[in-house]
């Protein structure tokens, strides 16, 4: 009986410590390849405008948006009651300061976590014939959000930006937690991982 029971934990220990290990290489994917459209995640504003770590998203969606990478950009993120702006508007102003025209972005407004965004984005960008996109957000959260883009019917690499504001500890802690996220996401389906956990 101990035996069985330590045989479960061992193998509950190397599955989480290989999704750690993905989620790690994966926050160092910086993918430039052609794709349909470039898909920023959310993350916290203040009055329209994007607090640093929204902004080092942004700041690496003008790097590769210079690389043509894609025609579209599709800026994610909806915002809490008594906000002014959403975080997609918030991020649509901050690009178009720096140079992409406001004809190349999307928004998609609605989405509270990163599964009502992807999900958002898959019909928006459906509508229109594409699914392909490069996904940018902070490195901890790449695997997950490819994950979940992939769940809702897009075909998603990533580019994980380098100046991300969580470093040290805070991102040490971010990447155990996203492991045992996608580790979970995996067997019980994101959508329901997202009911449960936001």
């Amino acid at each position: 009986m101990l035996t069985g029971v330590a045989l479960v934990v061992a193998a509950l220990l190397a599955y989480y410590l290989v999704t750690l290990a993905q989620v790690w290489t994966t926050g160092r994917s910086d993918d430039r390849d052609p794709v349909d459209a470039i898909v920023v995640m959310g993350a916290a504003q203040y009055d329209g405008r994007p607090s640093p770590q929204l902004a080092a998203r942004l700041d690496h969606v003008v790097e590769i948006w210079a690389d043509d990478v894609a025609p579209l950009v599709v800026v994610t993120g909806g915002n809490i009651p008594g906000d002014r702006f959403t975080e997609a508007e918030a991020s649509a102003a901050y690009l178009t300061e720096r140079g992409i025209p406001e004809s190349a972005l999307l928004l998609e407004n609605e989405g509270s976590n990163s599964y009502e965004s992807l999900d958002g984005v898959a019909s928006m960008l459906g509508e229109r014939g594409l699914e392909s996109v490069v996904i940018v957000t902070d490195p901890y959260h790449s695997l997950r959000s490819e994950l979940i883009a992939e769940e809702v019917g897009l075909d998603a690499s990533v580019s994980s930006t380098d100046t991300s504001v969580v470093t040290g500890g805070d991102s040490a802690l971010r990447h155990l937690e996203e492991a045992g996220g996608v580790a979970v996401g995996r067997i019980i389906g994101f959508d329901r991982l997202s009911n449960i956990s936001d």
